[in-house]
């Protein structure tokens, strides 16, 4: 009863707020508005709900999952997209605003044509049916039938009773989606964020504190004397992440997700100016240096309480936070499960929305629609898509590798065509829109058949980076021989783009963070990595301390005392 209470009380409290935040701001009458909110959204909103549309179920279950099998090797995903976020914020988003677009796929259509845009706009929407919105709602439903066993309260079987949460879920989900706008989504998303930051790492604490007898210090000294080997950051060729992979298709992977990912990007497209956009982004990225210790740790801990004996890793998660959190904080944990889902669930049928009604709605099917028709179509659209994934996600159970690696895999389809046209459209003015879309046409393809079909003795993120160099020289030697006009980007002045003051410094800082993680978890480091460290090290924080005390003598503040005591 305790847990019903406390998962009602903050599941309605998110919502009041959310309501409470956007009633009377009219953001669903508009296109810019529904999809954008409005370009009114700040720094802790962009940076709460970048994060909460990234961490969800499919990390809390699926990412836990894999640490429960390999260990903090699988932190490359969050480390790395520290790194990723930090060149998000410095180099891509500044291109965004600057061209006032709503979507990736419109940027496309600006520097290469129309068709190039449809493409793009198929591929995004396949990525978000097939590996993304369908595995957040099952690995939701694990969690919840762990927390609350639902099976014995409507006593049926547990797989009638994942197929009654994700209906449930999804539908609520949909519903929060399609009629709140994306404002409302990164309202309760920041809410959320700070909801699952706190559960998460009261999980982890309990779960410490339940090994180590009520200390977390000896339980944390407890699960690293047993288990090394899963503390190492750098692991073996032979693991299920490669450190090699890191400078090859992980890379990509990240960059692709973090910086042309339209779920991800339209939350910072949607920033009142480029300064609060850039703080938002770098908020993310510092919470990503922290979130492994709920999504990495716990699953360690639960392989060393659980002595490695769980039938599937998936539910290695689940079944610790039913050990050891009290009755209270299992209602708010499932809240906060819930808010997760609802994040990803609903950022991805916005996004969705958003693709097909900005690019191929108004582009192309019916140029003269009003705004009341695109946002009416746009709701339509999403209740259509979230039953679809309701109905695709029960049957991605029982990934052989776990559902994590399984997005993983899937998203390796999508992410290193769309990757190296945008990065090729950044960094030329020249390549033609026929190079774009038989690049993407040919990476899809490729990645598909050596992946699935074929099957090549080679890791899929390996491939994914090898896919990447070769559409990038692809597409380098048909704009040599066949060069276009060069393009020119238009600042469209629809928002402010002067950068934060601070931005270099604390994305210094970040990055420092990123390689201290791999530094102090690899085993047998050698000599001379570790003083090229330190240097780093050094220099990074005298640049820090420097960038500050700077800010500090420009501000305001400070110019007003030099003003009196001229």
């Amino acid at each position: 009863m305790l847990a019903f209470i406390s998962f009602l009380g903050f599941t309605l409290f998110v919502a009041g707020f959310a309501y409470y935040k956007t009633k009377n701001a009219h953001l669903t009458d508009s296109a810019e508005g529904y999809f954008l909110g409005g370009r009114s959204l700040t720094g802790v909103y962009i940076g709460g709900s970048m994060l909460l549309m990234n961490l969800s179920t499919e990390h809390l279950v699926g990412l836990n999952g894999l640490s429960f099998r390999t260990g903090f090797i699988v932190m490359a995903w969050e480390v790395m997209a520290a790194m990723a976020i930090v060149l998000f914020a410095i180099f891509f988003l500044p291109r965004y605003l600057k061209l006032g677009i709503s979507t990736i796929p419109e940027y496309l259509e600006k520097r290469f044509d129309k068709q190039t845009l449809t493409i793009t706009s198929i591929l995004f929407l396949g990525m978000y049916v097939i590996s993304l919105l369908p595995i957040v709602l099952y690995t939701g439903a694990i969690a919840l039938e762990s927390l609350f066993q639902v099976s014995d309260v409507f006593n049926v079987d547990k797989t009638t009773a994942l197929w009654i949460m994700v209906w449930g879920v999804g539908g609520l989900g949909a519903v929060y989606a399609v009629f709140g706008g994306i404002k409302a989504i990164a309202v309760a998303d920041t809410i959320n964020g700070v909801g699952l930051i706190t559960g998460g790492l009261m999980v982890t604490l309990f779960a410490l504190a339940y090994v180590g007898d009520g200390n977390i210090l000896s339980g944390l000294a407890e699960v690293y004397q047993h288990n090394p080997e899963k503390f190492n950051s750098i692991g073996d060729e032979d693991s299920l992440v490669p450190f090699s992979t890191l400078f090859t298709g992980l890379v990509v992977s990240n960059l692709f997700f973090w910086c042309t990912n339209q779920s991800i990007v339209q939350k910072a497209l949607g920033a009142k100016n480029l300064a609060e956009g850039q703080k938002g982004v770098l908020l993310c990225a510092f919470f990503k240096l922290v979130i492994p210790t709920i999504i990495i740790l716990p699953g360690i801990i639960a392989f060393h309480i659980f002595q490695g004996q769980i039938d599937n890793p998936d539910n290695a998660y689940p079944m610790l936070v039913e050990l050891v959190l009290p009755e209270m904080l299992v209602g708010f944990f499932a809240a906060v499960v819930v808010g997760a889902v609802f994040s990803t669930f609903s950022g991805g049928l916005n996004s969705s929305v958003t693709l097909f009604t900005v690019n191929i709605f108004k582009k192309s099917l019916k140029p003269d629609a009003t705004e009341a028709q695109t946002v009416a179509l746009g709701k339509y659209l999403g209740l259509g898509l979230a039953v679809v994934s309701m109905i695709v996600a029960p049957l991605v159970a029982n990934a052989p590798d776990g559902l994590f690696y399984l997005i993983q895999q899937l998203q390796g389809i999508f992410n290193a065509p769309i990757l190296s046209v945008v990065m090729v459209g950044l960094l030329t003015k020249r390549v033609p829109a026929i190079a774009a879309k038989l690049g993407l046409l040919f990476g899809m393809s490729a990645y598909i058949l050596f992946n699935f079909v074929v099957k090549v003795d080679i890791h899929f993120f390996h491939l994914v980076g090898l896919l990447f160099a070769g559409n990038i020289v692809f597409m380098l030697v048909v704009g040599y021989f066949y060069p276009q006009e060069a393009y020119e980007e238009v600042y469209t002045e629809q928002v402010d783009i002067k950068p934060w003051s601070m931005v270099k410094p604390v994305s210094l800082l970040i990055a420092l963070g990123s390689v201290s993680m791999y530094v102090y978890l690899a085993h047998n480091v050698p000599g001379w990595v570790m003083t090229g460290y330190y240097v780093f090290a050094v220099a990074s924080l005298a640049y820090v301390f420097w960038s500050i005390g700077r800010e500090l003598m420009n501000s305001p503040r400070a110019s007003m005392r030099t003003q009196k005591q001229g």
